[in-house]
């Protein structure tokens, strides 16, 4: 019996210290905005983390183990964000699959980092996210996902040579997100010598904007650039069709979501928007997009973003021999991991390295790549 105990005592120390304490089960938080008015990201991270556990829990899990999804929603709001993280690390989960929003992403990071929680964004995009961590020394704090930056210096060239003779306006809402966004494009524009006639704030989640419009209308606004959400973005484009006043919209990847076009109408048609390459057409996704189909749900915007973090974390554990957070993005740190949208390698800062962009067009209510 002496024996048996202390072979039972050596096993479970062998489990903790390779931070497989609780054997059969891992535990991912996925924390976006389950509800309001970006819901339908909360739901494309949701769907996708949930399909990826599915589809590794069905080829034997990891190391033994199998993946559990716990859902959280922020709101896309910072104050609720931090009180998900907080609520995150109380239960004990190590991993997360989030935030979608950098205002929420930023201050949730704190959290995690204090606690040595990995959180691996598929979505934000403010360089403050890593690059504070970085400054701090936070390894645990990652992002599947492209900067700002990266974005901003792709798009700004762009914008000059097809309409850099236009008057050109610069719109934000105040976002950590959306004021990042519109800050790096006009940066980009200015250095290439290009100047907007107009840059300023407006209130996210008000039904009016006519007094937007009535601005970009009496500044003869011919190219808008948006750093925003897709719903003040629609509600713009409708109220400005409703004056017979056109101009052509160009916005970040928060406007690949089907809701865009329902918020617009047909003032949608044409709007232009920064994105990823789409991997639905890829082989890498073939298995992933059958599993969708099964459930009715088409994988848009940051779906497959999300099904990618939930396998970079789970190869993570697998390679690092360990559900231990900090090893964990060590390992990731040093390697290329397999994923639906592809190869995916990491900087030191826990960005991923070479983002590429495309620039698509809405047309008859959905959205394509542009040809060029």
């Amino acid at each position: 019996m002496k024996r048996e105990y202390a072979y039972q005592l050596s096993a479970l120390a062998l489990l903790v210290s390779t931070g497989f304490a609780s054997a059969a089960e891992i535990t991912i938080a996925v924390a976006g905005p389950m509800t309001g008015p970006v819901a339908s990201i909360g739901e494309q991270l949701k769907n996708g983390a949930e399909l990826a556990a599915q589809a590794i829990n069905k080829n034997g899990g990891v190391n033994g183990n199998t993946i559990k999804i716990v859902v959280h929603d922020d709101a896309c709001d910072p104050k609720q964000a931090v009180a998900i993280a907080n609520r995150i690390v109380s239960d004990g989960v190590k991993f997360v699959d989030g935030h979608a929003c950098s205002g929420s992403s930023i201050p949730g990071s704190e959290v995690y980092a204090e606690a040595d929680v990995l959180m691996m964004s598929p979505a934000s995009s403010n360089p403050a996210m890593t690059d504070k961590a970085a400054e701090q020394g936070w390894t645990t704090i990652m992002r599947l996902y492209g900067r700002d930056d990266a974005q901003g210096r792709f798009i700004g060239p762009w914008i000059k040579q097809n309409f850099g003779a236009k008057k050109i306006a610069i719109l934000h809402d105040k976002s950590a997100y959306g004021k990042g966004l519109a800050d790096v494009v006009r940066a980009s524009l200015n250095g290439a010598g290009v100047k907007e006639v107009l840059y300023e704030g407006l209130n996210a989640g008000e039904k009016d904007y006519t007094a937007v419009v009535n601005r970009l209308k009496s500044q003869g606004v011919e190219f808008l650039y948006f750093g925003g959400y897709h719903t003040e973005a629609g509600l713009i484009m409708r109220q400005a069709a409703d004056q017979n006043y056109k101009f052509q919209l160009m916005m970040g990847d928060s406007l690949a979501t089907p809701e865009f076009a329902s918020v617009a109408g047909p003032a949608a048609e044409g709007t232009l928007f920064t994105f990823p390459p789409d991997a639905r057409g890829s082989e890498t996704a073939k298995e992933a997009l059958a599993q969708f189909k099964q459930i009715g749900f088409e994988p848009e915007g940051f779906t497959l973003f999300s099904y990618a973090t939930v396998q970079t974390i789970a190869e993570g554990i697998k390679r690092a021999g360990s559900a231990d957070p900090k090893a964990v993005a060590k390992t990731l740190r040093s390697t290329t991991v397999d994923t639906v949208i592809g190869p995916v390698t990491f900087d030191q800062k826990g960005d991923i390295k070479d983002p590429k962009y495309d620039i698509n067009v809405w047309k008859g209510g959905a959205y394509s790549k542009l040809a060029q």
